[in-house]
């Protein structure tokens, strides 16, 4: 297997272009102006300013999300001294982990320096350039003496992962260990094997958090470190020194609570287990194998919690659950270092994230596997997007609080929907859109909306309903069989939804005030009588009469139905308002842009006042999150209007502006016309759209559809929808096809709408 492995990653290497990094502008020099700007003679300017106010370097350059990870290859992962040309691979993996997880920029930095001194004047020469410095693979006991020069005499960040990043994660996993077997920290007994520069690290950050020097016994590779020995000390094993007559490691686990290996393979024994206290707490950080595998601790001692630095175990310490966030935290407030404070307040915030319901796109991540806080899951995952949101406000509070912070963060809410949208320009939307929920709930003192879901069984539904009630957005009711409904979440093992309202539609009280109403409305279209009480106990037609009624503020269907089967009661029974035509709507984030798609499931060949009608709506609601309208009316051509189509989209184009001379629509127009500004200036320089369109509204249903889906699926875009314009109430409408991450993005957006028909 390891071959395999070897083999997979040596191609993988070198596929394609070398290595695992690259460096792209992040402006655009396409044109001679644009290289005017970038190089000579515009970028004088800046350099101009940043020579009056150094402070304006954070503003003209990157280096206020640069980080150079820098290693001299002398401790390359468990390999040893291998080189500085041998731990690049390495150090451009960290680049990756920084960007992929913080959105942080690296230039890895390898240097040739053999001694402390040349190591330590290599890297304060480079301050000027970065943001922070992350010390990589430097042996011990020198990396000790760099890193703490390096800290004294640099204002930037300097952060030796090696020692500091694994001592985070298992100070995280130490901590709830001892939450899970009921221990005090002051009176645990740990035994280290290692003393190398993240056992010290480890030892050090587990006193801060509570552990007593006493009770900590560690080991190198000849023993015991016990007070009085003299062969391979140092200044830095002195400290964790002791008086013990333990001498080797099988006597010092002896009734110890707590073992911590970072050391080498195998040097652990069932028998070495045996001998530990009750409920002992294992991490075996050795790498790639551990001290001693998961199944024999378990064979050992089932009553055991194991932690391994490996993925296919549970409870992996890896360190990229620290450092991404970390400097993301420091960085973002330009602190001038990293300090205890800001470390703790990493590992207090990794033990009590790790403490909370884990949402299901976390789930998915990692092949629909569920986490619950237990022996098995004591820190949180690496591809947990919550890690990043958790700790780098942590971190930047704590530089705050401690006074090394230069650019104070003043709205950590703001700051925390920032970082959600590093990850996920969708995911950081919605987050600001829970965030109003909240606000508007709160400022009016009043519950959130209530929203049915006529899928009750629906496993999509579910596991998003068991994510959405952890924000409190919602009040949900499923419809459906009770005892059917209850046996799935349960199997699902769906902690949030244990008490959600169930109802099954025609044993409610209100089945037969349902059946008149609906009976009254559509009997002068066919409807008899049993006709109408067969349908009001359909889920679909039920729901749609609740939201009717005002029993429920809105609905979310679709998970499990055809588009088609679930719009048709709605618009029966809920109806669109007057002059307004029911449409689908499709909202796409790429890069920096914001745009509408309509129509995208609803009318199959709209009318020019249809598209009218929708164009207004659909700029209604870019207005409630204040975005400012341009509408385009798209067809195959730029102003000629000859035929059907086009002349079509150039009279809804004229009948908005008739009616809404505050609008900016233009039409008919080529979709690259629309959206390209520049296209617009140089050869239709008359259109009412200057700065392109964010609103595009499509001659016909194929159009929209299509267009949408390619989008969804080719592009580098995110789109969020179907959502169902038009209706007299909220009620959307979700494609089968949609994933759970879909269906929250639907029920949160629904809540909004939900709450601003509640203020009308």
């Amino acid at each position: 297997m390891k071959k395999n492995l070897d083999k997979e990653a040596l191609e993988y290497h070198a596929k394609g272009k070398p290595g695992k990094v690259d460096v792209r502008s992040s402006k655009k020099c396409d044109t001679e102006y644009a290289l005017s700007l970038a190089y000579s003679p515009g970028v004088a300017a800046p350099c101009i300013e940043i020579s009056k106010n150094p402070a304006d370097v954070y503003k003209y350059t990157t280096k206020g999300n640069l980080v150079a990870v820098i290693s001299n290859g002398t401790a390359i992962l468990g390999l040893g001294n291998l080189g500085p040309l041998a731990a690049k691979p390495v150090m451009e993996g960290k680049g990756v982990l920084f960007k992929q997880f913080a959105g942080i920029d690296v230039y890895d930095i390898e240097i040739n320096a053999n001694s402390s001194a040349e190591f330590i004047a290599s890297v304060k020469s480079l301050e000027p350039t970065f943001g922070g410095i992350n010390l990589e693979d430097i042996a011990a006991p020198e990396c000790f003496e760099i890193e703490e020069t390096l800290k004294k005499e640099m204002k930037i960040p300097v952060f030796h992962d090696d020692q500091h990043g694994t001592a985070i994660i298992s100070g995280a996993a130490l901590i709830n260990s001892c939450l899970l077997t009921k221990r005090k920290l002051s009176k645990i007994k740990v035994v280290f094997n290692g003393g190398g520069a993240a056992a010290i690290s480890c030892a050090r950050i587990f006193i801060r958090l509570g552990v007593d020097a006493k009770n900590i016994i560690m080991c190198d590779s000849r023993g015991v470190i016990f007070t009085g020995r003299k062969d391979g000390m140092n200044k830095y094993k002195e400290q964790f020194a002791i008086d013990t007559k333990a001498r080797t490691l099988a006597e010092a686990m002896n009734g110890s609570d707590v073992f911590v290996g970072l050391s080498t393979a195998n040097v652990v024994t069932k028998e070495m287990v045996k001998s530990m206290a009750k409920s002992p707490i294992v991490l075996a950080m050795a790498n790639p194998d551990p001290e001693i595998l998961p199944e024999d601790v378990k064979e050992a001692r089932p009553d055991a919690i194991v932690a391994t630095g490996r993925s296919d175990y549970p409870n992996q310490v890896n360190n990229v659950l620290g450092f991404p966030s970390i400097f993301r935290g420091a960085l973002d407030v330009q602190a001038t270092t990293i300090n205890e404070e800001m470390k703790l307040a990493a590992v207090n915030a990794l033990a009590e994230l790790a403490r909370q319901d884990v949402p299901d796109s976390v789930s998915a991540a990692y092949a629909n596997k569920h986490f619950h806080f237990g022996p098995d899951y004591i820190i949180p995952k690496p591809f947990d997007p919550r890690v990043l949101m958790n700790v780098a406000p942590a971190v930047a509070k704590a530089a705050m609080d401690t006074g090394v912070a230069q650019k104070p963060i003043t709205d950590l809410t703001a700051y925390r929907e920032s970082l959600e949208a590093l990850h996920s320009q969708s995911r950081g939307f919605i987050r600001s859109v829970i965030n109003r929920i909240h606000a508007k709930a709160n400022a009016a003192k009043s519950d959130v909306p209530i929203i049915i879901f006529p899928e009750g069984t629906s496993t999509k539904i579910l596991r998003a309903l068991n994510s959405v009630n952890q924000e409190r957005i919602v009040r949900p009711i499923l419809i459906g069989y009770p005892e059917q409904i209850e046996n799935k979440i349960k199997e699902l093992e769906l902690e949030e939804l244990k008490n959600i309202p169930i109802i099954h539609p025609s044993k409610h009280e209100k089945y037969q005030a349902y059946v008149d109403a609906f009976y009254n409305m559509r009997s002068r279209r066919g409807i008899l009588r049993a006709e109408a009480e067969r349908l009001m106990a359909d889920p679909y037609y039920f729901s749609a009469m609740a939201v009717k009624m005002g029993d429920a503020h809105g609905l979310v269907s679709g998970a499990t139905n055809n588009y088609s089967t679930c719009v048709k009661p709605i618009l029966q029974i809920i109806g669109t308002g007057r002059g307004r035509v029911a449409s689908g709507m499709n909202m796409v984030l790429i890069d920096d842009r914001f745009l509408f798609f309509s129509d995208t499931t609803v009318n199959i060949n709209p009318s020019a006042e249809q598209l009218a009608s929708i164009a207004v709506h659909v700029s209604k609601v870019a207005q409630y999150f204040n975005i400012e309208p341009r509408v385009a009316m798209l067809s195959y051509t730029n102003f000629t209007a000859e035929k059907e189509n086009p002349r079509k989209m150039r009279e809804a184009a004229e009948i908005v502006r008739a009616k809404h001379p505050e609008l900016i629509v233009d039409g008919e127009m080529q979709a690259d016309t629309a959206v390209n500004a520049d296209i617009m200036r140089r050869i239709f320089p008359f259109s009412h759209i200057k700065n392109g369109a964010n609103i595009l509204i499509f001659p016909n249903l194929d159009a929209g559809n299509i267009a949408y889906k390619l989008v969804q699926q080719l592009s580098g875009g995110e789109v969020l929808g179907p959502f169902l314009l038009g209706t007299k109430k909220p009620a959307n409408v979700l494609q089968r096809t949609c994933t759970v991450n879909d269906v929250v993005n639907t029920i949160v957006l629904t809540s909004l709408e939900a709450q601003a028909y509640m203020e009308m």
